[in-house]
């Protein structure tokens, strides 16, 4: 047994995690099961709507705004090694469709959503409004976690083409007004090197991303531990379960879309 000591230790944690998988691909297919069948709780579907989207535009916009200039600065310093300072409306363009909106977007989301779900879930499970739930007869599954997973799906692609366009402005300024870019010029190789596919495929991440963060916030508040501490635990972890899923997710989606 000593000499297999070393291999529990570290078999404990794989085995637990692909358990904690299989729970989540469970409460995952669980969702989706309910979504087309009734009941259905259309005011907590625009709640969430209007927190999940609405209330989560403004980080959103800051973040890419930002990141789109600080993306023109360094691709146009990488460039001029090169003497390929034009690139600038093209990549930003190109970058902040493909990757750095829909990521940041839904990181963002994640941040602010994410712990929001799992800490109001987690205290109604804690006050035993849950339990209340299931003696009125209401299924909490779709209560709670079909309007929030729902409502996130539709909202972060929506907050992604916000958050592209003013990414994509940001570029623009700097490009403009730091860099000496001439601003009708700009914007045709912007428009010139967009593709309709680029957009659609960052469209399809943030549906992706969107369906993690709910869904994540709902499971660890669903199965959050007893008293505040179990609270936090649950908050915690739901956030860095979506952040995780949502590079890995970003990644495979990625391939699938490029690859070619």
């Amino acid at each position: 047994m000593t000499a297999l000591a070393p291999f529990s230790i570290l078999g404990r944690p794989v085995l637990g995690g692909l358990a904690l998988l299989g729970r989540i691909a469970i409460f995952a297919a669980e969702t989706i099961s309910h979504l087309a069948r009734p009941p259905f709780y259309p005011k907590e579907f625009l709640a969430a709507l209007m927190q999940i989207g609405w209330f989560s535009l403004p980080v959103v916009a800051l973040t890419s705004l930002f990141t789109g200039g600080a993306l023109a600065l360094q691709i146009y310093a990488g460039g001029a090694r090169f003497s390929a300072e034009a690139v600038v409306p093209s990549i930003v363009a190109i970058g902040m469709v493909r990757e750095l909106g829909p990521v940041l977007g839904g990181l963002m989301v994640a941040a602010r959503v994410a712990s929001s779900i799992a800490a109001e879930i987690g205290t109604m499970k804690v006050t035993e409004q849950i339990d209340a739930l299931v003696t009125l007869s209401t299924n909490p599954m779709k209560y709670l976690t079909v309007p929030r997973v729902l409502a996130a799906t539709i909202a972060v692609p929506a907050l992604v083409a916000v958050g592209d366009s003013i990414g994509i402005f940001g570029g623009y300024l700097v490009g403009v007004n730091r860099l000496g870019f001439n601003p009708a010029t700009y914007l045709k190789n912007t428009r010139d090197f967009l593709e309709v596919w680029d957009i659609a495929s960052g469209l399809w991440k943030g549906a992706a991303f969107g369906f993690i963060v709910a869904l994540m916030g709902c499971y660890y508040g669903m199965n959050s531990g007893r008293g505040a501490q179990g609270v936090g635990r649950a908050t915690k972890a739901a956030v860095v379960a979506a952040s995780v899923l949502i590079l890995a997710t970003n990644y495979i989606l990625t391939e699938v879309f490029f690859s070619a």
